[in-house]
């Protein structure tokens, strides 16, 4: 996402988050970046079905915009979280996101961040 300027000084515009499901064009489990936020980066993804187990070396924050997911966790219960619920994944927590109803997530993570786990 490239940031627009006009006049030496950086523009404010809105990010259409419909506009961004269409992008995902039903692909599962593919990130799409909606914004930029310092170090940080915002990304959204269908889930549908199950990923895989995984970690990160930083924290992960997920907020689900429509549909229900589970994320499993080793050595804890699961987290389910409902349209507009948040959790965040902890740095070097194993977990595997999972869903059964198409869901479009929001995921909140630093850059440098893997969007595909251990890949």
């Amino acid at each position: 996402m490239e940031r627009l300027w006009r006049f030496g000084k950086p523009m404010i515009s809105k990010i259409q988050l419909k506009e961004k499901i269409k992008e995902i064009g039903g692909r599962a489990w593919f990130p799409i970046e909606v914004a930029k936020v310092n170090d940080q980066v915002v990304r959204m993804a269908l889930f549908k079905g199950s990923y895989h187990w995984h970690t990160h070396g930083e924290d992960e924050f997920f907020y689900v915009l429509k549909g229900a997911i589970t994320i499993q966790v080793k050595e804890q219960p699961d987290v389910v979280l409902q349209e507009g619920e948040i959790t965040v994944v902890p740095k070097g927590a194993e977990h595997c996101p999972k869903s059964d109803v198409e869901s479009y997530v929001l995921m909140f993570e630093p850059q440098v961040l893997k969007s595909a786990g251990n890949e």
